[in-house]
């Protein structure tokens, strides 16, 4: 007997075509926005009714975001920043799975570590800045370790809570077939966690990409949180702009790339968006 047959009545169904289709054009439907707010603003710039330099229009933050990539400086710091989150998120969602499960399942380890690990997560941020530039100096170990701290207590959380808040009857059922204790883990227990734990994965990572930010800006010489700090020391708020898109473009990309490697991990269940 499998996790599926256990925590599910029946397996998902298959989603027909026209409504992968009409799915397509929801996910289109949200481009929709940004780009009426964009050609509003574009047009109140061009006919004078606002000012644009503080706030670029569209064409000065696209003909900056074209100029810095075409002289290779756009991939250059997209790369510095992306190798800098998926460093510090791989630390800190390793950090984080362990010690939510060990808190998790184990009352004795909840116990002793749980407090002191709610305390360190009311620290703020920026707090650690000092301390891990002292400790790892001010190059890329200070920011990686910057970034793992922010991404482990999103994924520490989602992974106790995911595992305290499982269906007592689940295990019932898993005990009246007799399942051994690593039966009971693998075919119940971590499927019953397995959405939650992928949900705190995709908060662990949008925390990673906003550290990555306060990571670069206390030192570095690459990555988009300096071009942020240099579009702001030389007064060029069309290099800040095209930064700030590009951070938003890169996590978007990496948050897809995160739900689609855990689709096929997820395809057992039978939620009520598949019959939207």
């Amino acid at each position: 007997m499998s996790a599926i047959e256990i925590g599910t009545a029946a397996a998902a169904p298959e989603v027909a075509p026209a409504k992968r289709a009409g799915r397509a054009q929801l996910r289109l439907a949200g481009l929709v926005l940004p780009v009426v707010l964009a050609v509003i603003w574009e047009a109140l710039v061009r006919t004078g009714l606002a000012n644009g330099r503080l706030m670029p229009p569209p064409s000065v933050v696209g003909a900056t975001l074209w100029e810095l990539a075409r002289s290779g400086e756009l991939a250059t710091h997209a790369a510095a920043t992306l190798w800098r989150v998926l460093a510090g998120f791989g630390i800190g969602a390793v950090a984080g799975t362990v010690l939510g499960a060990l808190t998790g399942a184990l009352p004795v380890a909840r116990s002793l570590l749980d407090p002191t690990l709610q305390a360190l997560r009311a620290i703020p941020s920026i707090a650690w800045v000092p301390l891990f530039i002292l400790w790892f100096g001010i190059f890329e170990a200070s920011k990686v370790a910057l970034i793992a701290v922010g991404v482990f207590f999103p994924i520490y959380l989602g992974v106790a809570a995911a595992i305290l808040s499982i269906d007592r009857k689940i295990v019932e059922v898993g005990r009246v077939f007799r399942l051994s204790r690593l039966a009971m883990v693998r075919r119940v227990l971590l499927p019953a966690i397995l959405p939650d734990w992928f949900t705190a994965l995709r908060g662990g990572l949008g925390l990673g990409f906003m550290f990555v930010v306060a990571a670069e800006i206390m030192g570095a010489s690459e990555g988009l949180g300096y071009l942020l700090v240099d579009g702001q020391q030389l007064g060029r708020p069309a290099t800040i702009i095209a930064a700030i898109i590009s951070f938003a473009v890169l996590g978007k990309l990496a948050d897809g790339v995160l739900v689609a490697l855990a689709r096929p991990f997820l395809r057992w269940q039978d939620t009520a968006r598949d019959k939207l």
